[in-house]
């Protein structure tokens, strides 16, 4: 046996469950976040038909406030026996920490582990604006001081030099996003429901920072998400069909994690090494994906983790989500040439669903795969789970049913 593959995740672990909490925009949730998170693990121990006592591992990322052991008591769980944080900030970490507690299955450290996010911006901070403190260090050092305060100012840089260098439009960006709000319309948990946007909508809105529209940005909502995961042997005793988790990377490449605007590969979403290993722990190529959620902090770097995952080339993203190849089947034209081809972020994603710092994506990728989506990709059978464009360390997931 090939010694990369003895030493994967590949079909040793499956996800069992998923769940959330109410969706609804930053401040628009009065219950506290803390209850957010016990609502989307219940949530997930439900629809796997599991006692929420028998989890024993908790996984999570970006700081989450809702620390493993103050969540397993207020559970009831019998015993806590894994708890892990997936460093670094922004959502590089979704499928990390799923990643994290796979491998503390496969290690023999808990039987359940739940991964999860809660994020109530409306009760903390907002991620969209500046947080100006008295004194910085490391990397603020650089950004703040030359003017650089909030995500989509620093993410505004490498776009406009990605547009710069390969012609892509504005036009193309706002093919993301009209595609994400199209598929929220089709999915009554997504915050955007019942708000669909045109092409012109998006270039009529106001810039936030250039070249990034309003409807280039992500939300800023409220809400809870986490996954269920255990082993192919146990799931067989729980209600869901099984989701196999077939490949998992994380980290960064040569300097992807410089982010003091120098790192080498300036105009990508820094994934590139992160997709190698990512195909080769699961044993498949970018030809036989699907379905994919990639997490969209800014529309930008999605057409750039398209290419760095080898979906299109180089260059060639904003050409390639046109004539709705992004778009479900459903929701595209019938008439353009490559109509639902390859559909991206199906329930909505960050643009449209929610904000749970991405974690609702890997939620979607699952449901892709075991016949509970909204909006269902006809014999879909892999799913690709993007997480944290332009961030290190990052992190990806294929997953197959």
């Amino acid at each position: 046996m090939d010694d990369n593959v003895a030493r994967s995740i590949r079909d040793k672990v499956c996800v069992v469950g998923v769940g959330e909490s109410e969706y609804g925009r930053h401040g628009s949730i009065t219950s506290p976040e803390f209850q957010l998170a016990l609502e989307a693990i219940l949530a997930a121990c439900n629809d796997a038909g599991l006692d929420p006592k028998r989890l024993d591992g908790f996984a999570s990322y970006a700081n989450d406030r809702n620390d493993a052991i103050r969540t397993a008591t207020a559970l009831g769980v019998d015993r806590l026996s894994f708890n892990n944080m997936f460093w670094g900030g922004g959502g590089g970490g979704v499928a990390g920490a799923v990643a994290n507690g796979a491998a503390a299955i496969v290690a023999g450290y808990a039987d359940y582990v739940v991964a999860y996010r809660a994020l109530a911006q409306g009760q903390y901070r907002r991620f969209g604006q500046a947080e100006i403190t008295g004194r910085v260090g490391g990397q603020d050092m650089w950004r703040l001081t030359s003017g650089l305060l909030t995500p989509s100012q620093l993410f505004a840089l490498p776009i406009r030099r990605y547009m710069h260098e390969y012609g892509v439009t504005s036009e193309q960006l706002g093919r993301i996003a009209v595609a994400s709000y199209k598929h929220a319309q089709h999915n009554p948990r997504a915050v955007m429901n019942g708000k669909p946007i045109t092409i012109e909508d998006h270039q009529n809105s106001r810039i936030i920072a250039d070249p990034l529209r309003l409807y280039d940005c992500c939300q800023e909502t409220d809400g809870a998400a986490a996954v269920i995961l255990t082993t192919p042997e146990r799931a067989r005793d729980l209600q869901r069909p099984l989701v196999y988790l077939s490949g998992a990377a994380q980290g960064s490449g040569f300097r992807e994690g410089a982010m003091s605007e120098n790192r080498p590969d300036y105009s990508t979403a820094a994934f590139s090494d992160v997709a190698q290993r990512l195909y080769k722990s699961a044993g498949i190529g970018p030809e036989e994906i699907d379905v994919a959620q990639l997490y969209e902090n800014f529309t930008g770097l999605v057409l750039m983790s398209i290419e760095d995952f080898g979906l299109a080339g180089r260059g060639e993203a904003g050409r390639w989500v046109e004539d709705g190849r992004i778009e479900h089947k459903v929701v595209a034209d019938p008439g353009a040439p490559h109509a639902g081809e390859l559909p991206i972020n199906t329930s909505g994603g960050n643009l449209a669903e929610a904000y749970t710092h991405g974690f609702e994506l890997m939620v979607e990728a699952t449901r892709q795969l075991n016949g509970t989506a909204t909006l269902p990709v006809e014999g879909a059978r892999t799913s690709l789970l993007v997480s944290g464009p332009g961030v290190a360390p990052a992190s990806a997931l294929i997953l197959h049913n």
